[in-house]
């Protein structure tokens, strides 16, 4: 798709490598970016190769968020506490609403190298409590159109299978050197970020393989230019209205909505203990 040059489009107005710890990149996080990006209040990107012992990321908690894992290369095997358990293949994508709690594990299932994105949605305050959920997508349960995957949301005549929040959408692109590609969002989308984890591209700027780029708060279009085969992820939304009420794997709209998804938490941590899941 491409567009005429008469046409605004949005500027970049920050830009980040995050922060680096081993295999895992965190490039936006509840605290920092997380309040202007919201409802993406968190993504990281993860590469590593799997090691002897490697036991994945280990049974751990959430609330008030859900979270988007996309599997790019490599598999992941998958158990959460709604009951489901199996393996994610590349081009899968797992989706957990953690709602009022709940506890989940990752890990590779082969030795191959492993690559993704994992992504964490502010839930509105009618559903940051609800019960949990989990949905895991085969690779062609991935609705695409053009070069965008849909992982969330809706775009050209593709839509994604996932409940997500209403007004959040999030595709994964892929474009060919010099190709280029623009994203007109939907109305009300003001909040738009695009993370790039191959080649390089040209947003208003450029935008390197492990770096983030914001863009100003409009409802202008986006304009892209591949620079080597180049993919990405971008997310755009209507802005979450709410403060982030954080805990260490939480984040509500307020601190009693925080407290009965913690206790949530601790409730279900009990039983894990009881059952011998959880050292």
């Amino acid at each position: 798709m491409t567009a005429a040059t008469d046409i605004k489009t949005r500027a970049i107005v920050h830009r980040t490598r995050g922060s680096t710890h081993g295999p895992i990149t965190r490039l936006v996080s509840p605290g920092d970016l997380g309040e202007f990006l919201k409802p993406f209040v968190f993504l990281d990107l993860f590469d590593f190769k799997p090691t002897p012992g490697h036991k994945g990321f280990g049974m751990h908690p959430h609330s008030g968020i859900a979270t988007l894992t996309f599997m790019i290369e490599g598999d992941g095997g998958y158990e959460d506490t709604t009951g489901k358990k199996g393996v994610l293949p590349a081009g899968g994508i797992e989706w957990m609403r953690a709602g009022n709690g709940v506890w989940h594990d990752g890990a590779p299932a082969s030795d191959s190298p492993v690559l993704g994105f994992q992504l964490w949605v502010a839930l509105p305050a009618a559903e940051e409590n609800a019960p949990a959920q989990s949905l895991y997508l085969a690779p062609s349960q991935v609705p695409q159109d053009g070069p965008a995957r849909v992982l969330l949301g809706r775009y050209g005549e593709a839509q994604s299978a996932i409940p997500a929040p209403a007004s959040i959408n999030y595709l994964a692109v892929r474009l060919k050197d010099g190709e280029r590609w623009r994203y007109t969002p939907p109305a009300g989308h003001t909040v738009a970020w695009v993370a790039v984890n191959a080649g390089r591209l040209d947003a208003g700027g450029p935008v390197d393989a492990g770096e983030l780029a914001i863009f100003e708060e409009s409802g202008a279009a986006i304009d892209f230019v591949a620079h080597g085969d180049t993919a990405f992820v971008l997310g755009s939304a209507v802005k979450h209205p709410h403060e982030l009420v954080m805990g260490r794997y939480s984040v509500h709209t307020s601190k009693a909505a925080l407290d009965r998804g913690e206790a949530e938490i601790r409730r279900i941590g009990a039983r894990l203990r009881e059952e011998g899941r959880l050292a």
